[in-house]
């Protein structure tokens, strides 16, 4: 395979969270209408056998904080130090503040980290797209999910370039909490700066790295630019070009329903 999906295990209720229909979608993406030759895989969990990963372009880690990852911090390291192409979704940009610092800053450029960062339900307005390879394609649009903002980024953000980024609502609620708010990001908000909501780095050892903190929100995959951000940032962190308008594909209703976690109790 060319493109592995780890995906995380069952963590909230029917529509939320679906590591394994999101994954799926994205891999069948891949495989059967980019027209682009690249192979996708997707895995629950870690895999059983770790070989799967060796020679792959691009890992793709979507699941609960570090549940997947955790589980294989050395294989993922000696993956990124080769170049491999590391994209982290949505909760899975969350690991504590020392794997953040030791691992996931070098890898993907920025974390979701405690105390600082914050998980707030808003409707983003994506205005203003960069000019970037991952951005090819994409019109600006509006979804409103978990987007997770005031991430922790490299120092200066060097070597991180933004790629979705929206100012979110003046009366947004960010209380005092570990994730809900504090005081800085209050005031970035007052002042209306742009948060970045994606982003993409190019690191030192010629691998890229990628981080969504979209995807709560199962639905969204069938949003048409949402998804696009994210299959551009595939290939570009695969390393294969990124065509000029970008990675084509449709999702009919069905198939946004289907591979869904179950109901129920776990």
């Amino acid at each position: 395979a060319d493109i592995v999906f780890l995906a995380g295990g069952r963590s909230h209720g029917p529509g939320e969270h679906g590591f394994k229909a999101g994954s799926e979608l994205l891999a069948k993406a891949i495989n059967e209408q980019s027209g682009l030759g690249l192979k996708a895989v997707v895995v629950s969990g870690w895999p059983k056998d770790e070989t799967i990963l060796d020679g792959i372009k691009c890992l793709v880690i979507y699941a609960d904080g570090t549940s997947v990852v955790g589980k294989g911090w050395a294989k993922v390291d000696e993956l990124a130090k080769k170049g491999t192409g590391i994209v982290f979704m949505h909760y899975a940009v969350h690991p504590d503040a020392k794997d953040g610092e030791k691992y996931y800053r070098p890898w993907i450029g920025g974390a979701f980290e405690t105390g600082w960062s914050v998980n707030p339900h808003w409707q983003a307005d994506f205005t203003k797209l960069p000019v970037h390879p991952i951005a090819n394609g994409i019109s600006p649009f509006t979804t409103h999910d978990e987007w997770y903002f005031h991430m922790r980024f490299k120092d200066g953000m060097k070597s991180v370039a933004p790629i979705l980024s929206a100012i979110p609502p003046a009366g947004l609620k960010l209380p005092d909490g570990m994730r809900s708010g504090n005081a800085h990001v209050r005031k970035e908000v007052a002042d209306r700066l742009p948060q970045h909501v994606s982003w993409a780095t190019e690191r030192a050892d010629g691998g890229r790295g990628f981080g969504f903190t979209g995807g709560h929100n199962h639905k969204n995959w069938g949003n048409d630019d949402q998804r696009k951000v994210v299959l551009n940032a595939i290939l570009w962190t695969a390393k294969a070009p990124v065509p000029a308008i970008g990675v084509q594909s449709k999702v009919t209703p069905e198939e946004l329903l289907a591979n869904l976690d179950p109901k129920g109790k776990k």
